[in-house]
């Protein structure tokens, strides 16, 4: 059979079914597997066996998730976390060793931020951060010890966009691991392996759930890169639980008519903020204002579901944004259902000093929607009337 569509992948790539002949994949809710004899449990721990033997490991329900992303993704191979921060973790941590250098993207979030800055240098892990409209930098930054390249595009919470493909090129040139976290756009909008990424990482808490209910995580990419993540992770444990797993994997079928719905609506909500004149800035990937715009279309489907814009007045007309906001909902997740405002100075990226924050040009004004799919009228009616 030829190669199938996204969205027929995303519904038909399913596990095998059991003896009862399920039509939906079935849960798997065991901690371990049972072995025939002595002999299939040597072999099956010697790895001599591809067999599920504990779901620290793997599980029948996280193996589906992973197929159905790596098939999305074209990737070799993945492993499945609890949440997408341990994903990130997990994945560099697997890959890094004391004396390394992370060159990564200024614009990141700020969990991200925090592990570079707080975390990692306890382990020798140093980073620098390029300007992600400055890649000739990247070159000059790059030292004798520098192991891997790491970027989001688009960037949480500002909505950058970075060429992936002149990434990609800058990474091979200077035989450096690509990471990039591909969580804003999801697998059906960017692959950024095609552009030459060596691993993408997702938070499968945001679009791949889509309603706000499961932590989770995954990296995919390349198999030996896989390996050592797989290796690492077994031993310390950040695996996705299989309900989860499950949650998910069934969700993966609607990704692709729920993100057009999203990217439909928040091209329109992008429209109307960039017309208002309460508002200095709003980015949004497809808009055609946006610095990037052509890159954007160049490796983007569509924009996403996330829109970033600044609010006259800083903090105070910020804060009277969100006291007044009635139907969008105020927390800290995207991708959802449901419309969520989030002011990330004061929030997402609180942690971070007023430096740190500059960095990612987050000022006090800066707003991210993630725009719902909710009817687009009554997204831009309650937004319309907060900003009065």
């Amino acid at each position: 059979m030829s190669k199938r569509n996204f969205e027929t992948e995303a519904i038909r790539t399913q596990m095998e079914r059991t003896q009862f002949l399920e039509h939906s994949s079935p849960l798997y809710l065991t901690s371990s597997f049972v072995f025939d004899d002595a002999e299939d449990m040597r072999a099956s721990f010697a790895e001599e066996k591809e067999r599920n033997i504990y779901s620290r490991y793997s599980n029948p329900n996280s193996n589906e998730f992973v197929d159905k992303v790596c098939k999305m993704e074209g990737a070799e191979a993945g492993f499945a976390f609890a949440s997408g921060m341990a994903a990130v973790f997990s994945t560099l941590a697997a890959l890094l060793e004391s004396g390394d250098h992370i060159l990564s993207a200024g614009k990141i979030f700020g969990s991200t931020h925090s592990l570079f800055n707080n975390y990692f240098p306890k382990w020798d892990i140093s980073h620098s951060y390029f300007e992600i409209d400055d890649f000739d930098s990247i070159d000059r930054l790059v030292t004798a010890t520098t192991k891997l390249i790491y970027a989001e595009s688009p960037t949480n919470p500002g909505v950058d966009i970075l060429d992936l493909e002149e990434l990609g090129k800058i990474a091979k040139r200077h035989n450096l691991i690509l990471v990039i976290d591909n969580c804003f756009a999801s697998p059906y909008l960017q692959r950024p392996i095609k552009f030459g990424a060596d691993l993408v990482i997702h938070s499968g808490t945001k679009l791949m759930d889509g309603q706000g209910r499961v932590l989770a995580g995954i990296t995919v990419g390349n198999v030996e890169l896989i390996d050592k993540i797989y290796r690492f992770s077994r031993i310390t444990g950040p695996a996705l639980s299989p309900f989860n797993a499950w949650v998910l994997s069934k969700s993966l079928e609607t990704l692709a008519i729920r993100v057009d719905r999203h990217c439909e609506n928040a091209l329109k909500v992008a429209q109307f903020l960039e017309g208002h004149e309460k508002t200095n800035w709003v980015k949004y990937p497809f808009l055609k204002s946006h610095p990037k715009y052509e890159v954007a279309k160049k490796q983007m489907k569509a924009g996403g579901c996330v829109v970033a814009f600044e609010i006259n007045g800083g903090l105070e007309a910020g804060r009277n944004f969100f006291d007044k906001i009635q139907l969008l909902s105020l927390s800290a997740n995207l991708g959802d259902s449901r419309s969520i405002v989030t002011h990330p100075a004061s929030t997402t990226h609180s942690k971070l000093t007023q430096k740190e924050r500059l960095i990612s040009n987050i000022s006090d004004g800066l707003i991210r929607i993630s725009v719902g799919l909710e009817h687009a009228d009554d997204i831009i009616l309650d937004i319309q009337q907060a900003l009065v």
